[in-house]
């Protein structure tokens, strides 16, 4: 598979420099973009309230995650505790089928002796799951997404994107914990889940075939378009141009030839599937978070007298927001549609990577998934939020609802600036060079995403084409394709698209919820029940 994956990239690496040279891609771009930017109006269809237009999706995510954090007694606080102890292993022994674990006849990492009763519980551990679930929604999101809801929305911003990280743990509860309950697993020991499988296995169970099928078709056929471009364009479009830019690089071949080593890159970790993929990320993730959060510290410490007036600005924004700004509802809507593209709750796609894990208790996995939009969204966006505010109240560079997109006056200069311009700035004025090791935290959170969505690709496109190693191959080759396009052609129009059809899952995906939730009900109680019995 490696060799033929080689040769692919040597036969095709013509074509692309080719394209860039001649701006093929820049045609292709134009061509498509009419149709992307009625994808993404449509995806976004507002409503009407109070003089602002909200889309109906964020209005169906807020709505939604607001119910199961009622219903389910707000399981972001009352969980917590218990989500802790359960990834770090406390209650695994609850698990355990008695079986030795140090025998050595082991067959693709996996002991013979115990595939058949591995088959029952999954193929990852709990903080695997998690570390891949997470290393899918932490990066650009955080870095370039919060920049953008301050700029636009203000510091009030930061408050509704905290509380949409709040609300949306419980999405991530619910849908987590459907993920292992419908799962499928192969005879081979091989999980396959997602919210196609509970969309499809537990509305048969409520007498909605036929609506469960169509749900899960449409779930899959978004989540293979968001793979390949939200999920993995993208990303190594924004490597390559933080690469090109940092080291001053020029050339039609220069973004071709970093797409090919990134895509072999990824390539060497997707082969090995879900446990290859969940060795890495359980490396990186916490690596590359704690680097950003050790920075974040150094900088919130080295302005701890401005951190009660930051505060203020966020809650005093929050409820009556600067002039010009847009209102409430307006800061609302920037704040929670940031929030919503960095954590995911409700899209789905994290409950793929989660349904993986081992354990015979669904909701054992749900309270370890609400985790994930608390380090997220509730930590490490708080803190680039809380760095960008320090900055501008030491510089006065911008004012707030106009500053990304455009210049800013920054050292008695005009400087135009983006998300991910603008977070690296604020770094870089109280940690000198940081936008260096920013640099290399975007290339590793880009790198990290995409290895976790080539798995929520992979696995819808299973679900579509079937199990068979031919179509796992067709996959892997496309989506090691896009990765090479992404970093060497200017295709806006696709990313637009496919960045669309993330927020499109949403769709699919929480009507299933809406109809399952009292199945999760169930298994959190049978989890807590026996919780109490063997922790007493």
């Amino acid at each position: 598979m490696k060799y033929r994956l080689l040769t692919f990239f040597a036969l095709f690496l013509p074509f692309l420099t080719f394209a860039q040279d001649k701006g093929l891609d820049e045609k292709v771009n134009d061509a498509f973009m009419p149709f992307a930017s009625w994808w993404e109006g449509f995806v976004l269809t507002p409503i009407h309230i109070a003089g602002y237009d909200m889309p109906i999706v964020l209005i169906l995510l807020i709505l939604g995650a607001t119910f199961f954090t009622i219903y389910f007694k707000v399981p972001g606080v009352t969980k917590f505790v218990m989500a802790i102890n359960t990834v770090r292993g406390k209650y695994d022994e609850m698990d355990d089928h008695g079986v030795e674990k140090s025998e050595v006849n082991t067959v693709d990492g996996d002991i013979v002796d115990t595939i058949g009763d591995e088959s029952k519980d999954g193929e990852v551990s709990h903080f695997q799951a998690l570390a891949t679930a997470v290393s899918g929604t932490v990066g650009l999101g955080n870095i370039a997404g919060v920049a953008v809801a301050i700029a636009l929305g203000g510091p009030g911003a930061t408050f509704w994107m905290i509380v949409c990280g709040l609300i949306g743990m419980s999405t991530k509860f619910v849908e987590c914990t459907l993920g292992v309950k419908y799962r499928d697993v192969g005879e081979d020991g091989t999980v396959y889940g997602g919210p196609m499988y509970y969309l499809s296995k537990g509305l048969k169970e409520r007498g909605m075939n036929g609506l469960g099928k169509v749900l899960a078709i449409v779930f899959a056929v978004l989540c293979v378009g968001a793979s390949f471009g939200g999920g993995n364009a993208f990303q190594s479009n924004q490597a390559a141009v933080q690469l090109t830019t940092m080291f001053n690089l020029e050339g039609g071949a220069v973004g071709v030839i970093i797409g090919v080593i990134m895509a072999i890159l990824v390539g060497i970790v997707i082969i090995g599937g879900i446990k290859k993929i969940a060795s890495v990320t359980e490396k990186i993730v916490p690596f590359m978070a704690g680097i950003y959060v050790l920075a974040s510290l150094v900088i919130i410490f080295a302005n701890i007298e401005y951190v009660g007036e930051a505060f203020r600005m966020i809650f005093a924004g929050a409820f009556t927001p600067e002039a010009g700004i847009g209102g409430v509802v307006g800061v609302i809507i920037v704040g929670f549609q940031r929030a919503a593209f960095s954590n995911e709750a409700g899209a789905g796609s994290a409950a793929i990577a989660h349904s993986a894990v081992k354990t015979k208790y669904p909701a054992s996995e749900g309270v370890v998934a609400l985790l994930e939009p608390f380090i997220d969204t509730v930590v490490i966006c708080t803190m680039t939020a809380l760095v960008i505010i320090f900055f501008n109240m030491d510089t006065g560079a911008f004012d707030y609802g106009n500053a990304v997109g455009s210049t800013v006056l920054l050292n008695d200069s005009q400087t135009y600036v983006g998300g991910v311009d603008l977070t690296s700035m604020a770094y870089d004025s109280v940690i000198p060079g940081f936008r260096y090791v920013l640099t290399i935290a975007i290339i590793m959170f880009a790198f990290s995403t995409m290895i976790s969505w080539s798995y929520y690709g992979l696995q819808s496109w299973k679900y579509l084409f079937g199990r068979g190693k031919a179509a796992d191959t067709v996959y892997k080759i496309l989506f090691l394709l896009f990765v090479v396009v992404g970093a060497a052609a200017t295709l806006d129009a696709v990313i637009k698209f496919s960045d669309a059809m993330i927020l499109a899952l949403v769709f699919p995906n929480m009507i299933g919820l809406l109809f399952l939730f009292p199945k999760v009900r169930e298994e959190l109680n049978k989890y807590m029940r026996d919780i109490k019995a063997n922790f007493k």
